[in-house]
This record gives structure tokens, C-alpha cells and sequence, in this order.
């Protein structure tokens, strides 16, 4: 799944874009999609979950994993989502299949080393050596840019899913308003480091606060689709909605889980974005066609709530068995979930276009009649 916008430019992206809106080929593929789930997602599982251990403990542990992943995945994400969701995988999309996704993989991880550099400058001193030794000299990138990364990547999804990617999508060509969201997005971030840390927010406190807000962008915008704002037909209506429906219900959780230790509370949001993300990207549309939409929708909200549960328990029994020095078990939780299992989940899915498990447009054509009839039925 891509998220492309639904009938050129200024319309909303299929992601949340109602199937009715989106151009028949688009149509066709998320129909012949449906089809096969939930055996496509099965089978994303092999590669996937393989890049999610690879992220959580490759850097010798959990802890040095932690130290030196966390940020560089981090900000990676912002350019995850640029090239999945605004350059439709460009560059990658030009070469074959077999390439496409990797090509996209290296751009987005000499990219993520950059940004933690510039991550670096804006909160204190560029050190390279720093960016990948887990016990540095000088300042070490985690936890200090922290806050900033994640600012960034919350900052982009509100952009291109909550936001509809307005107004950069309707006045610059595709390349152009990825690399405009990705700016914008950092100059909020650089608001956020300077003007709420610390002054108004502890850093884990705020890093609660962020990962909420992700939570409700996934749950929202990926799992469900964009409901309830989605229906509606006027955009002004959508984004003024969506951003409430977020922002507000990320602020009434905070309020809520006040007198809760925000490193929990930023753990169990992180399982929450997994577990979405793998119910809403990777196993996407396998109870379309079996049950009525709003059935579907609560369905997948326990499914979710209930594996991220699950996922929650089994992390941090593993990370009560880890002599932590520097970092804390539930910042690796949040870790190995949002940013091991999240990147994992999108790389395959929405750049690698679930190669090799994908099938070619001719072929996802001739699963296309009996998904139309089966969605008939519903």
C-alpha cells in the first residue's frame, strides 16, 4: 500500500480517501489486495519482522541498539514517509521491482545519518563519531536529539495524513512538496525543542505526549482509514475534524495518564503505532470483505488494543532481563515497537511494495472480479 493522492493533485490520499474517490487502477490494486489478505500479510511477516529484530538489537544488545538506532531511526522517519507517501517511492519506483525498495532503503539511511547530524547542530555539537558509538566522548545523540526527532516525525504525519498534505500538495509538483513537508516539519520541530522542552515539558514527558499523538495518527488515518472525517466532501470540514479529532484526543489521554510514569505511557503508545500499523498496513483490508464497516472497525480496535497488550508485556519482560546503564527498558520498548516493528512494517509494505510477495499489475487485475463481487455482497 501507497498512499497516493486519490485523483491528481489537491485530492486526499488514498489512505483516507473513500473508495469511491480513487482512480480505478488504484481501485483495482487495494481491491486485489483485500483478496489476498490475510496470507499477504502472513507472508510480509517474513521480512518484516526480520528488519524489526535487526533494528531492535543490531547494534550488539538492546541497550547499544537503543543509544545508536533509536536516533538515527527516528529521524529517518520524516523521510520514510516523504518517499512512501509523497514521492510514491521515487526514486526507487523507477528502477525494477527486485531494486525498488532497496534503492529507497539507502537513500532513507544516508538521509537519517544526515538529519541526526543537523539533529546534532541544533541541540548542541556535530560529532559523528557520536552518531554511532553508544558510549561517546561528547555528547551522546540519545537521549538528547531525541525530542527533536520525534517532534519531526509526528510533525510530518500530521502533515501529509491529518492535513491531506495542504496546501504543498496543491501549489508544488510531487518531488517539490515532499521535500517542502519534509522542512516544515522540521521547523516545528525546532519549535517544539526550543520553545516546549524544558520549559514547558520534561523531555519524557513530552516524548509521552508525542508518541500519543502518533498513536491517534495511525489509529485514525491507518487503521480506520480516516473515519469519521473522511466522509465528509468539504476539506475544511476534514482537516479542522482530523486535527481536532488528534491533537484533541492525544491531550485528553495525556490528561488522563498524568500521574502515570511517561516512560510507560510511551511504551504502551509505541505498541499501539506496531500494532496499527500492522493490522492497518500490512494485514490491510483482510475483514473488508467479511464483516459490515462498522463491525470492522471495532473489530480492529480490540484486535489492536489487545495485541498491543500483549506486545507491551512481552517487551518488557525482555527488557527486565537487560542490565540497562544508560537507558531505561521502557525506552527500548518504545524503540523495538514504534520505530523496530513501525519502520519494518512501512518499508515493506508502502517502499518495498511488498516485494517479492506483490503482484504485477496484470496480475492483481485478474483477482479484481471476484474481489468487486465479494464487496458487492458486503
Amino acid at each position: 500500500m501507497t498512499v497516493r493522492l486519490a485523483a491528481g493533485r489537491g485530492r486526499r490520499p488514498s489512505i483516507s480517501a473513500p473508495l469511491e474517490l480513487q482512480s480505478p487502477p488504484a481501485r483495482a490494486a487495494q481491491r486485489a489486495r483485500w483478496a489476498r489478505q490475510p496470507g499477504l500479510g502472513a507472508l510480509g511477516l517474513l521480512l518484516a519482522l526480520p528488519a524489526a529484530v535487526l533494528l531492535a538489537f543490531g547494534a550488539g544488545g538492546a541497550e547499544p541498539s537503543l543509544l545508536v538506532l533509536a536516533p538515527l531511526v527516528t529521524f529517518g522517519l520524516p523521510v520514510v514517509a516523504m518517499v512512501a507517501f509523497w514521492w510514491d517511492d521515487w526514486p526507487g519506483s523507477t528502477l525494477r521491482a527486485s531494486w525498488s525498495g532497496w534503492a529507497d532503503t539507502v537513500l532513507v539511511a544516508v538521509a537519517a545519518v544526515g538529519l541526526t547530524l543537523l539533529g546534532q547542530a541544533v541541540v548542541g555539537t556535530v560529532d559523528m563519531r557520536a552518531v554511532f558509538d553508544p558510549t561517546p566522548a561528547g555528547l551522546p545523540t540519545f537521549p538528547a536529539t531525541m525530542p527533536l526527532a520525534g517532534a519531526a516525525f509526528v510533525a510530518m504525519l500530521q502533515l501529509t495524513l491529518v492535513c491531506e498534505g495542504w496546501p504543498l500538495r496543491d501549489r508544488l509538483g510531487r518531488t517539490a512538496a515532499g521535500l517542502a513537508a519534509l522542512a516544515v516539519a522540521w521547523v516545528v520541530a525546532v519549535v517544539v525543542d526550543e520553545l516546549v522542552l524544558d520549559r514547558l515539558l520534561a523531555g519524557p514527558e513530552l516524548g509521552a505526549l508525542l508518541t500519543l499523538v502518533g498513536a491517534g495518527q495511525v489509529g485514525v488515518f491507518v487503521l480506520w482509514r480516516g473515519w469519521p472525517v473522511a466522509r465528509s466532501g468539504r476539506r475544511a470540514v476534514r482537516l479542522m475534524a482530523g486535527n481536532a479529532l488528534v491533537l484533541g484526543g492525544a491531550g485528553l489521554v495525556y490528561g488522563l495518564t498524568r500521574g502515570v510514569d511517561p516512560g510507560a505511557v510511551s511504551a504502551t503508545a509505541g505498541c499501539v503505532v506496531a500494532t496499527g500499523l500492522l493490522y492497518g498496513m500490512l494485514f490491510e483490508g483482510f475483514l473488508r470483505d467479511r464483516l459490515p464497516a462498522a463491525t470492522e472497525r471495532a473489530v480492529l480496535l480490540g484486535l489492536t488494543v489487545v495485541t498491543a497488550a500483549g506486545l507491551a508485556l512481552a517487551l518488557r519482560r525482555y527488557a527486565g532481563t537487560v542490565a540497562w546503564t544508560r537507558g531505561s527498558p521502557d525506552e527500548w520498548v518504545t524503540h523495538a515497537s514504534l520505530n523496530a516493528i513501525g519502520v519494518g512494517v512501512i518499508l515493506h509494505v508502502a517502499i518495498g511494495r511488498r516485494w517479492p510477495f506483490g503482484r504485477s499489475t496484470s496480475a492483481a487485475r485478474s483477482a479484481v472480479e471476484a474481489a468487486e463481487q465479494g464487496l458487492r455482497r458486503a
